[in-house]
């Protein structure tokens, strides 16, 4: 985890380390933005635009460099939420652990409590047995059976009682550990045990009562088994009394020494504060007594104070020396003893190893094997080192649990236990006097120190000792006091000691034995020792001697063993240049051929090299294999180094004395070729090496793959995760925004009648069921995270580990890889050279050369870091660590700095872990609240079942007091049998029933154990059925209340029964004789119902009782599933608040509280109801209590009434159950919603996350296409400032033409025209010529920098030539001029052959420079050839003197190795000598044996002829045969001890021989190598002499060419003199061109002012440009600021709306509970409402098929008023018939203040002039119409005149005229009336009284209901058809609303409607609900 967390805090640091180089980068790319723009000058864009466009570029490009250092910050971040979350799992895990085990310990300590109850109770019911079996009569065969019971019962109750002495040790501890649980197990099982003997033992006292009733009479052995039985109760009873005496005298003995323990330490406090006090009282006095001068008296005073605390320093010591010395002497006696054997082991095995590698020492060649034989002797040495160590330790471990064993011995009895805690005390006591003597020293020498101040504060101070005097007396007294004080104190702190000594001498004599016995080990030791000491020193001296021969030996043989190998390779590699060399002189006449046979036989080499590198190799992993591995290696590179250096000084020293034959120049050609072997070889082992590194390439790119791939998965694995959890957090906050809609809709709800509530409730109710599914679902996502989490946290676990590996290996690597890269970058470099080499034949020596000093150079570097690498391995060697591999430093010290990190990274993690903690145990805090209240909930529940326990006791009891009095009274009124047995069977009945009811109980006690066992296991799937066992409580608490009524029907049962007792006792008083037989029969009948009766009675209480305990049992489950569904929920609200920190801390985090909030809120009211079940229990409790106290009888019976009532309860429960079960189904549907809501959430997620990819992607293209601008911009400059250079040099070429021109011009004046044209003609092409070579110079500038001094020489060339030219051109024409004055006839003639020698001067001149260049070109490139051979001929020369040196190194090396060949030969003679000495031996050994064969063959002839002899003289001297027989054994003993001995002899002899075989072999095998090495020397002898002459002839050669390139340089030379003289005749000629070079120079000097002028210019555009620059930046950090502002602003902004939103929802949440409770009460409402909901459906139905008929009379009515129009169209003026009596039956329809309008109106139809009509109306008004209209009509008009008169309102009549609303009229009368439609009766009898509560306002509501009703249908028609008053037509507008009559509208879409219930602003839906349902 370190090695983990470290590489965390690496990744950390790197990122962070990452940022701060992108912040370094981006200043570095601001301040090259400014340099750009300043080095931009004249040649950047003037324009603004392309500026801005820049800078804009590169603030895309910053702001991309942002977001990506932005992206790293916030996968750091994750990374750190990740490992936080890992850290509180892990803690949440262990936490729960220890809960679940706490758990069940109390578990199982309760099962125990009630087990041991359940004994007890049956042990009573078996003492009531053995009562009842008194009574009766019992036969013989009863008296083993209790013996045998009574035995067993005294068993158990030992063996339960002699557990108590053993668990009291844990007395102190608070907290129980595994073994306790353990034994809490066994107790269980051994306690289930006793409970089923005791149940046997119960069936058979059963049995046995039953025998007694069947066998009736009574025998004598009566008194007997009564004597007995008692005897056997008496002894349990004993027995008990013991085990309770017993354990309370273990409790005193605890309680006794607490209090001992608290006395002591209460002692030690007090005196330590005294001793405190009195010390700093002391340190007053000094002080005081410090400014005054003391007295010798107080000085003497102060020595007596120094004494009495030295005396109490001394008692104090003296103490501690007696405890301290035996444990002391004990532990040095140990370490002496362990060291010295040790040293004895390590000795022993050293002068093992030594012998060992003395005798191997003799072959010559194993060098290597014997020290890693030594290495091995070494490891074994430690590893019996380390085993002897684990034996001592394991004996010591051994001897303490002998001590612990007898510790625990003494622990045992109750007194020893108590002498162990007066040990303690004493130690305690100890352990606190050493801590007052270690103060009283320091007291001691701070008083010391004091006094030497006083002292010399008296020398100073004489004057004032008289004043101080006094005082430092009463000083001393004080401290005389105090002193005494503390004597005192010390006396009584002794005697206390003494007290507790005399009680620790008994515990401590088995110490003093062990002691003791120790002691005597310890002498033992001490003579082991000694001896040892003795054995070692000896051993020391002849391992000394040994080592220095084995050292000369080592050196030796190393010497021989390394010369050897090297020789061997010198052999080899000197057989192969001898074949190369026999190849090259086949084939020296074919010179071309020579340079690819030289390519193959280095290709062959090469492969020879391979192959003997591989060979080479494979022996370096067979020694490797063998145990040396690298340092063999190394030690044989280096061995075979020293002895190739050794060698090549003596080729070196050969080489030396052949040179006077030999020539130098051979010699150069063999070293030459000598070294391109050795380049060969370097090439060789450069491929090997990179063999090598490609094959570590390989391991490391595989390792590197592997991690990738874990890495890869992981992060798989990550995202997974994350898209998960964004999943959830959307989902979440889907749910939030839900919930905020529910609680919209109630607050609307609130305010909506009972039929939208309704409406809205159903919503409710289903979105309720969605987001229930939606739960489950994420509940199961989170499990399955969870459970994903933990693979991650194994997958975490092992690749961290192998992490940690890798690190390491890649550390490794890549030092590896570095050093192999430089290697490679050297090796490939060189390849590259030789592949050159190969390949240019013509360039062949040049650079051949040059690869060779190369070559060099690598080889040195490799030689120095050989050399380095061998200096490292010696100090290796040199250091005292055999074992350790050479990179053990290099590790250690990367180890180290990890370390240094890890402990960095931990420090860091250590904060944070300490962060977590804290939140950590906020959270525990409430989990132990919540706990507490689960707890407080369990024992109100224990308390219940307990109560309901003792209630059926109690029935019990009284039933048995009742059966009692019932065979009292039956035996006074007779004392017939029968009677009795009918008693004897009831009491059996009775018993046989609590028999049954305490087996039920034991049955579920096990249930119990079993269903907590499951529970512990199936934990998960235990809170997934919550909801299930939560409805079956509920059921099952119902049950019990059902059962209070059954509860009070037993009591009324039983007080019938005590009333015919009563009477019973009464008829006993008063019976006569005569009725008592009548009264026997009565009371035998009664007894029967009755004892049928009360077996009913018995029957429902058992079940009663086990519908309790199944209660109980379900109960505790459900609270322990509830502990593990909080947890759960704990838990899942951590990892949601990790999630929100995690993914979104703004917005999502109030949602996700939100949803925790609820989630709370659920729990909440699950305790409510678990609160509401706990106090139904109680109330039970309480009933069956009250019950139980007033029931008398134990009969009684049960009607079928009651049956039929308790099924009709069953029914009910069982349909609440199944109201519960669609409940959880509802969630279910809920929880599934919300799932599909998620994965929605999730295809947003993704969707968004390809969005931030494109957006990447975008970013990083727009950052390449800057990179590729900006690189083009700068192509574009570079060619600016090259077309730039090229314009200068075309105009400096024009202005010297037209400076050669006016030149030759002005000279020309006097000449006539043709030779100007033919100055002209051979001037241009001349300067034209010299044009086009400048521009080839500029080119060639350009394209080579090597080749300037070159190009340089060549353009001086050309402008020589150039000069010459024109000065011979110049003076040729002013001959010319001259001869053309005097010769003006023969100009034609001139003309032409001046012309000719133009051309042919221009040829001269052109050829002249041609080989001028091409005569410079040898010059230079012999002179560098010259150069190149002197530094050849001085390195040959350096290589021939390391040549000598290396030969005179390898003569001495021979020398030596004959020295050695001599030694080894000596030594072989001595073997030989040796050999022949074992030879005599060997022969005198078998003479001797040959003499005993012939001694034996004579002593059995002599045995022969004894036996011979003592058969004549058997009978009388059998003494003298036995005495011979002895005789003969031994000496056939002897015989064979004899021949033993000749065959041990002969394996000796065997072995010598083997052994001279060997050394025979050995001999031989040097021999050999001394003829092989003779060969090698000859050999290379050969080898040198033919590698002087090659030498020589390359020298000569070499000569030669020396010779032909000095004639060379000689030519030169002579040409170089010609040219001088032609340059020193041009240098007259250019004396004339200076002045026209000085005009062109003025001009020069004007393009400069020119130019000057033009930079002035564009510096001030420079100038511009940065003020732009600065003002541009300016803007940039303003703009910066604004955004930071920006930033702030919205920061801030949204905090205040997350504060907002805080408050809303804390505020949402107040109203959520409140909407709660109203719904509450709404459900209830709702639930008993449900037939309103019917009958609304039913309108509903109604409603809509009315809705359809009013659409079909809607489009009847549109159709007829198009026919009416059309009508009115046609019939105008026409009067109908149907329309009269329309008119007439509406008249009487009308209102009367609206008739006189309908009479007029009939007068306008029928003609009638309008006074005709008024007088009409006048005389209506007088005595009016209705009288005849009425008698008319008769009964027809009171039918169809409504009941209600309508009344239209004036604005109505205002806004439409009476004719339109006449044709309306007409329009509504044409189409038929619909049929009213009748409302059932008792549909609506409930709405139409008023609530009680209300019945003013409902009635004064309903009143302006109904005037409003009438109003509105005025309104709507004023001509009305006759219809139904309870069905309304729909209001129109008011007033002056719309422009259209109401008659033209359509009708009601609800025409049957209610009488509207008035509903107050205050009252809520619930409370309107509920008033309905009281109507």
């Amino acid at each position: 985890m370190s090695s983990w967390l470290g590489g965390i805090g690496s990744g950390l640091g790197q990122s962070l380390g990452q940022v701060g180089g992108s912040l370094s980068s981006f200043t570095g790319q601001i301040s090259n933005f400014t340099k750009d723009m300043l080095l931009e000058g004249v040649e950047e864009v003037g324009d603004a635009a392309t500026e801005l466009q820049v800078s804009n570029s590169k603030l895309a490009d910053l702001n991309a460099s942002f977001t990506t250092q932005k992206s790293e910050y916030d996968r750091l971040k994750k990374l750190h939420a990740e490992l936080e979350e890992k850290l509180e799992a892990s803690e949440i895990q262990i936490k729960q652990q220890s809960a679940e085990y706490r758990t069940l310990l109390q578990q199982k300590d309760v099962e125990i409590s009630h087990l041991k109850a359940r004994q007890s109770v049956l042990q009573e019911e078996v003492q009531n047995l053995q009562h009842s079996a008194q009574s009766a009569s019992v036969g013989l065969a009863v008296l083993p059976v209790t013996t045998t019971s009574s035995t067993t019962t005294s068993s158990s109750v030992s063996s339960f009682s002699s557990r108590p002495s053993g668990s009291n040790q844990g007395f102190h501890s608070d907290e129980m550990d595994l073994s306790d649980a353990i034994w809490s197990q066994q107790e269980i099982n051994r306690l289930s045990t006793e409970v089923m003997r005791l149940e046997a033992e119960v069936a058979h006292w059963r049995r046995m009562s039953q025998a007694s009733t069947a066998a009736g009479a009574g025998n004598g052995d009566q008194g007997e088994i009564l004597k007995l039985q008692r005897t056997i109760k008496d002894l349990r009873e004993e027995m008990s009394r013991e085990v309770d005496e017993h354990q309370h005298e273990l409790t005193a003995l605890q309680d006794a020494q607490r209090q001992k323990m608290a006395d002591v330490s209460r002692r030690h406090r007090e005196e330590l504060a005294e001793y405190e006090e009195r010390i700093e009282e002391l340190e007053e006095q000094i002080q005081s007594g410090g400014g005054q001068a003391s007295s010798p008296s107080d000085a003497s005073k102060l020595l007596e104070l120094q004494k009495t605390m030295k005396s109490l320093q001394e008692a104090t010591e003296q103490r501690e020396k007696q405890l301290s010395e035996l444990s002391a002497s004990l532990e040095e006696a140990q370490t002496k003893q362990a060291s010295l054997q040790l040293e004895r082991d390590e000795a022993q095995e050293e002068n093992a190893g030594l012998l060992q590698n003395y005798t191997r020492l003799q072959t010559s060649v194993a060098e290597l094997q014997t020290r890693v034989q030594e290495q091995e002797g070494k490891a074994l040495q430690k590893a019996q080192l380390d085993h002897e160590i684990q034996v001592l330790r394991q004996n010591l471990a051994a001897a303490e649990k002998e001590i612990e064993r007898l510790k625990n011995l003494d622990e045992s009895e109750p007194k020893e236990e108590v002498e162990h805690a007066d040990i303690l005390e004493l130690n305690t006591i100890i352990g606190t006097l050493r801590q007052e003597k270690d103060v009283l020293e320091q007291e001691k020498l701070n008083l010391q120190e004091r006094l030497k101040a006083a002292e010399e504060q008296t020398v100073s101070n004489n004057g004032a000792e008289s004043e101080s005097l006094e005082d430092l007396q009463a000083e001393l007294e004080r401290r005389e006091k105090v002193l005494r004080a503390t004597q005192e104190e010390r006396d009584t702190l002794m005697s206390e000691l003494e007290e507790l000594d005399q009680q620790n001498q008994e515990a401590t004599q088995h110490m003093i034995s062990v002691k003791e016995q120790l002691s005597g080990q310890l002498k033992e030791a001490e003579a082991e020792l000694s001896r040892l000491t003795t054995e070692l020193n000896t051993t020391k001296d002849q391992k000394r001697a040994v080592e220095q021969e084995l050292e000369t030996q080592k050196e030796k043989i190393s010497q021989s063993a390394f010369t050897l190998n090297d020789l061997h390779m010198g052999k080899q590699q000197l057989e192969r240049t001898v074949k190369e060399l026999k190849d090259k002189l086949g084939h020296a006449q074919e010179q071309g051929r020579e340079a690819r046979k030289e390519i193959s036989e280095l290709k062959k080499t090469l492969q020879e090299k391979e192959e003997q590198l591989s060979v080479t190799r494979e022996e370096l992993v067979q020694t490797g294999e063998r145990g040396t591995g690298a340092q063999a290696a190394d030690e044989e590179l280096a061995g075979k180094k020293k002895e190739l250096s050794d060698l090549r000084r003596e080729l070196d020293e050969i080489r030396s004395s052949q040179e006077k034959v030999m020539s130098e120049d051979y010699e150069l050609k063999m070293e030459n070729r000598r070294l391109k072997e050795e380049s060969e070889q370097a090439l060789g082992k450069v491929e090997e090496l990179n063999r090598q590194m490609m094959e570590n390439q390989t391991a490391v790119n595989r390792t590197v793959r592997e991690k990738e791939t874990r890495i890869e998965a992981l992060k798989l694995e990550k995202n997974q995760l994350e898209d998960e959890l964004r999943q959830t957090e959307r989902t979440l906050t889907e749910q939030s925004k839900q919930y905020q809609q529910t609680i919209e809709e109630l607050t609307r709800a609130r305010s909506m009648d009972a039929s939208a509530l309704q409406t809205e409730h159903e919503r409710a109710i289903k979105l309720n069921q969605e987001k229930d599914m939606e739960i489950a679902q994420l509940k199961r996502d989170i499990e399955q995270l969870a459970s994903d989490h933990r693979d991650t946290n194994e997958m975490l676990s092992i690749t961290v580990s192998g992490q940690k590996q890798l690190t390491d290996l890649l550390q490794e690597k890549d030092v590896f890889m570095d050093t192999l890269k430089q290697n490679a970058a050297e090796t490939q470099m060189e390849m590259e050279n030789s592949i050159s080499v190969a390949t240019r034949e013509a360039e062949a020596l040049r650079q051949a050369l040059e690869e060779k000093e190369r070559q060099l150079g690598g080889m040195k570097e490799e030689n120095s870091h050989l050399k380095e690498e061998i200096d490292r391995i010696r100090d290796q060697q040199s250091r005292p660590q055999p074992l350790a591999e050479p990179r053990t430093l290099d590790i250690i010290t990367e180890l180290e700095t990890e370390i240094t990190q890890l402990k960095s990274s931990r420090n860091g993690l250590e904060e944070e872990v300490q962060t977590l903690r804290r939140t950590m145990e906020e959270q525990q805090t409430s989990l132990l609240l919540s706990q507490q209240s689960l707890q407080a909930q369990q024992s109100e529940l224990e308390q219940a079942n307990a109560r309901h326990q003792q209630t059926t006791l109690n029935y019990d009891k009284l039933i048995h007091a009742r059966d009692e009095e019932i065979a009292r009274l039956q035996q006074g009124r007779a004392d017939s049998p029968p009677v009795q047995g009918e008693v004897i069977l009831q009491e059996d009945k009775t018993q046989s029933l609590n028999q049954e009811n305490g087996n039920e109980k034991h049955d579920l006690s096990k249930v119990e154990i079993e269903k907590l066992v499951k529970g512990i296991k199936e934990k998960e799937t235990e809170i997934s059925q919550l909801n299930e066992k939560n409805l079956s409580l509920t059921k099952q608490l119902d049950q019990l209340v059902v059962s209070r009524d059954e509860v009070g029907k037993l009591s009324q049962v039983i007080l019938q029964k005590d009333l015919e007792i009563q009477a019973l006792h009464a008829r006993v008083s008063m019976g006569g004789g005569g009725g008592h037989s009548q009264d026997v029969m009565f009371l035998q009948q009664q007894l029967q119902a009755y004892a049928v009766e009360r077996e009913q009675v018995l029957a429902v209480l058992n079940e009663k009782t086990r519908e309790n305990s199944q209660l109980r049992s379900d109960y505790h489950r459900l609270m322990d599933i509830m502990a593990g569904k909080e947890a759960a929920l704990l838990k899942l609200q951590q990892e949601n608040q990790r999630l929100l920190n995690m993914s979104d801390p703004s917005g999502s985090q109030e949602m996700f509280k939100e949803t925790i909030q609820n989630l709370s809120r659920i729990i909440r009211e699950k305790d409510i109801e678990i609160d509401a079940l706990t106090q139904k229990c109680q109330t039970l409790v309480t009933v069956l209590q009250s019950s139980g106290g007033e029931s008398g009888t134990g009969s009684g019976g049960v009607s079928s009434n009651q049956f039929e009532e308790l099924l009709q309860e069953r029914d009910t429960l069982k349909q609440q159950v199944k109201k519960m079960e669609e409940w959880k189904q509802q969630v279910i549907t809920t929880v599934k919603n919300m799932q599909h809501e998620s994965a929605q959430l999730q295809e947003e997620l993704i969707k968004l996350q390809g969005q931030v990819s494109a957006d990447s992607d975008c970013s990083s293209k727009l950052s390449v296409d800057y990179s590729r601008l900006i690189q083009s911009y700068e192509q574009k400059e570079r060619r600016l400032g090259s077309l730039s250079q090229e314009l200068a040099q075309v105009q400096q070429t024009i202005t010297q033409l037209s400076t050669t021109k006016d030149v030759l011009l002005g000279k020309l004046g006097s000449v006539a025209q043709t030779p100007e044209v033919v100055v002209a003609q051979s001037s241009a092409p001349s300067l034209t010529a010299d044009a086009p070579s400048h521009q080839t110079a500029s080119t060639v500038n350009n394209e080579k920098q090597q080749e300037d001094l070159g190009s340089l020489r060549a353009q001086l060339a050309e402008k020589e030539t150039v000069i010459r030219t024109l000065q011979e051109n110049n003076h040729r024409l002013s001959n010319s001029a001259s001869a053309s004055e005097s010769e003006q006839r023969n100009q034609a003639a001139e003309v032409q052959q001046i012309k000719d020698r133009l051309d042919t001067l221009q040829r001269s001149v052109r050829e002249k420079d041609l080989l001028i260049k091409a005569k410079g070109d040898q010059l230079s490139q012999v002179s560098e050839t010259l150069r190149n051979r002197e530094n050849d001929n001085e390195v040959l020369k350096q290589a021939v003197t390391n040549l000598k040196e290396r030969a005179l190194i390898l003569e001495m090396d021979v020398k030596k190795l004959k020295e050695e060949n001599e030694l080894v030969a000596a030594r072989s003679r001595e073997k030989e000598s040796e050999f022949r000495a074992l030879q005599e031996t060997n022969m005198q050994v078998s003479l001797l044996l040959r003499e005993k064969e012939f001694e034996l063959s004579a002593m059995s002839d002599k045995a022969a002829t004894v036996e011979r002899m003592l058969k004549d003289k058997e009978q009388g001297k059998s003494g003298e045969l036995n005495q011979l027989l002895n005789e003969i054994k031994s000496m056939q003993e002897k015989a064979v001890a004899f021949q033993q001995e000749r065959d041990q002899v002969m394996m000796a002899l065997k072995q010598k021989q083997m052994e001279t075989t060997a050394l025979q072999t050995e001999l031989q095998h040097m021999r050999d190598k001394e003829q092989r090495l003779n060969l090698e020397l000859e050999r290379l002898r050969n080898h040198l002499l033919e590698i002087e002459d090659s030498y020589t002839r390359e020298a000569l050669a070499a000569e030669d060419r020396e010779t032909e390139l000095r004639r060379k340089v000689t030519l030169l030379d002579d040409k170089l003199a010609t040219s001088s003289n032609a340059v020193e005749n041009a240098s007259q000629q250019a004396s004339m061109q200076v002045e026209s070079l000085q005009e062109q120079l003025s001009r020069v000097v004007k393009q400069r002012d020119d130019a000057l002028i033009q930079l002035r210019t564009s510096q001030e555009q420079v100038n511009q440009y940065a003020v732009s620059l600065s003002n541009l930046q300016m803007v940039l950090e303003q703009f910066q600021q604004e955004e930071k502002a920006m930033y702030s602003a919205e920061l801030d902004k949204l905090k205040r709306e997350k504060e907002e939103w805080r408050t809303k929802a804390q505020r949402l949440e107040d109203q959520a509970s409140a909407l709660q409770m109203n719904l509450d009460e709404a459900n209830a409402a709702l639930d008993s409402a449900s037939r309103l909901t019917d009958q609304l459906d039913l309108k509903e139905e109604l409603i809509e098929e009315l809705k359809k008929q009013v659409d079909v009379r809607q489009e009847m009515l549109e159709e007829a008023q198009k026919k009416l129009m059309n009508l009115l169209n046609s019939t105008e003026g026409k009067i109908d018939k149907v329309l009269m009596r329309n008119l007439f039956l509406g008249y009487f329809h009308t209102p009367k203040t609206k008739r006189a309008d309908v009479m007029r109106l009939m007068g306008n139809v029928l003609g009638l002039s309008r006074e005709d009509v008024d007088k009409m109306l006048e005389e209506d008004g007088r005595q009016g119409i209705t009288g005849w209209m009425s008698g008319w009509l008769g009964s027809r008009g009171a039918q169809s005149v409504p009941n209600t008169p309508q009344r239209p309102t004036i604005g109505q009549s205002l806004n439409s005229s009476f004719s339109e609303m006449f044709v309306k009229f007409l329009e509504v009368e044409s189409t038929p009336s619909l049929p009213a439609p009748t409302l059932p009766v008792h549909d609506i009898k409930p709405l139409s009284a008023p609530p009680p509560r209300r019945t003013s306002s409902a009635a004064s509501s309903t009143a302006t209901g109904t005037a409003g009703a009438s109003k509105r249908a005025g309104e709507a028609n004023p001509f009305l058809a006759p219809r139904s008053a309870a069905v309304p037509l729909l209001a129109g507008s008011g007033s002056g609303g719309s422009g259209g009559h109401l008659l033209m509208k359509p009708i009601s879409d609800a025409l049957p409607t209610f009488t509207p219930v008035p509903v107050s602003a205050e009252a809520s839906g619930g409370a309107v609900l509920k008033d309905l349902l009281k109507q």
